[in-house]
């Protein structure tokens, strides 16, 4: 048996809904609105700027040891690019990491919504 519908078009309606009339002093709000849901942490991306910040580390690493010299190299004008690789990887990584500590201890001006999670 199908369920009856309400034809609007022929005046009839449906009697068995339910209604109940609202609160005078309700002014159309719910606390629950207003409270905060607890922050949604962006794990991928906290390990993305990990994984940057060691790359970037190592790069820096390995090519101030390449200009001084403590590693034999064969042509020292190679040695530049790994230091700006190296510079250009940590940057990012360590901005991002450092937005997540901070949000991590509750710092201010500072949550995980500054930091991209990629769409999850």
């Amino acid at each position: 048996m199908m369920p009856m519908r309400s034809n609007l078009g022929s005046g009839m309606t449906n009697n068995k809904v339910k209604y109940s009339k609202l609160a005078a002093d309700d002014d159309g709000y719910i606390d629950l609105q207003f409270k905060k849901s607890p922050p949604k942490v962006p794990y991928k991306a906290i390990a993305l700027a990990i994984f940057l910040f060691l790359i970037g580390s190592l790069l820096i690493i390995l090519g101030a040891l390449l200009l001084a010299g403590s590693i034999k190299v064969e042509h020292r004008d190679r040695t530049i690019p790994v230091l700006i690789i190296g510079v250009l990887v940590f940057l990012p990584g360590f901005y991002h990491l450092r937005i997540a500590y901070y949000a991590s201890k509750g710092y201010r001006g500072y949550s995980y919504d500054d930091i991209p999670d990629f769409g999850d």
